[in-house]
């Protein structure tokens, strides 16, 4: 987990319930380096809303679950939000050793996006290489290099 600095004292705890009512939008790559920072070069692939309240002993409660894909892609990393639309933490996401995994390995528009599993990974845990982050191909960018 990836917590917006204005959260970074909040526990695990206090960061779900932080979370009932809000939302859970799932992006493609290029997750920005930090919660604090807005997503530019990531295209959205779902949005969930978290139920309240947005975790119970079942582990992550949404309003519904699957949902379906907006867009085509892989998903990368997913921005929860609270109900007012305040960035609260950003999370690991796809396929092997992630905070959220789902069902599909990629999305395609229309067909149900299901959230297989939720889990919380201490701050500085992703697997994700610090070179990939803020990383897309476009002109005008390098892509990052392989040491």
């Amino acid at each position: 987990m990836n917590v917006a600095s204005e959260f970074a004292a909040c526990s695990e705890d206090e960061i779900k319930a932080l979370l009932d009512g809000g939302t859970l939008t799932v992006y493609s790559v290029a997750r920005p380096i930090t919660a604090d920072r807005p997503v530019d070069r990531s295209g959205v692939l779902a949005t969930f809303k978290f139920a309240s309240p947005a975790f119970g002993e079942n582990g992550v409660n949404l309003a519904a679950n699957p949902v379906p894909a907006g867009s085509v892609g892989t998903p990368g990393f997913a921005r929860a939000c609270k109900a007012d639309g305040t960035v609260i933490a950003d999370f690991s996401a796809g396929p092997g050793p992630r905070e959220i995994r789902f069902a599909e390995v990629s999305c395609s528009p229309g067909a149900p996006v299901k959230i297989a599993a939720f889990k919380f990974i201490a701050e500085g845990g992703w697997p994700e290489r610090p070179d990939y982050y803020d990383t897309h191909p476009r002109p005008g960018f390098a892509m990052p290099m392989v040491p």
